[in-house]
């Protein structure tokens, strides 16, 4: 399947961007706010890394047993948020869409190349629910380093790649006294994407 031309000319923008992010210094231009919600529509924020993206979305990593993953499980839809202060004069990069599982082979090759000490992390961690003490822990990340002594780290069941599928692309460009450019590139429910600019 080809990808469509505006989406096309949105990743190139996103790609071109994220470089100049990187080049500028961003302290680490990979970092993006995750929204989702609850299916009461009770919203959560948080930020995380972006591990991959293509014409097939933007992904990151997470345990489906925590906030996230569970809200994105009964809710498959999230927004991004990447905030580039030091690229040109500002930069905001939106990008909304629905939400899907990466395969078993993508996410455990993304696994297999984290370094040990997060492999061990993601075995110890009960994410998001309640630790009575740092020590405890420690004493679960104990037992992991345990049991893969001397041997490869496995990637736990539950923990995988989240990739949002884009439906909607926006970047925002930052101006003086507020006059702001805003590009906007949106996919129809057929799928067909246009492109418009917004006020500022």
């Amino acid at each position: 399947m080809t990808t469509a031309p505006l989406l096309s000319e949105a990743l190139a923008t996103f790609a071109q961007l994220f470089e100049e992010a990187r080049i500028a210094g961003e302290p680490d231009p990979t970092a993006m706010t995750v929204a989702t919600a609850s299916l009461d529509a009770r919203p959560s924020a948080r930020t995380v890394l972006l591990k991959a993206f293509d014409e097939r979305g933007f992904v990151f990593y997470t345990h489906l047993d925590g906030r996230k993953g569970r809200e994105l499980q009964a809710n498959p839809h999230a927004a991004l948020l990447f905030h580039w202060p030091r690229v040109r004069d500002g930069v905001q990069v939106r990008i909304e869409g629905a939400v899907q599982i990466v395969g078993d082979d993508e996410a455990d090759a993304y696994f297999a190349s984290r370094p040990r000490g997060s492999q061990l992390g993601a075995w110890a961690s009960k994410q998001s629910e309640t630790l009575e003490s740092r020590a405890a822990f420690e004493q679960r990340l104990a037992q992991a380093e345990h049991e893969f002594a001397g041997r490869d780290v496995p990637r736990p069941a539950r923990w995988t790649g989240l990739r949002v599928r884009p439906e909607m692309i926006e970047f925002w460009y930052g101006a003086d006294f507020r006059l702001h450019e805003r590009q906007c590139y949106e996919a129809d429910v057929a799928g067909e994407w246009r492109k418009r600019m917004l006020y500022p």
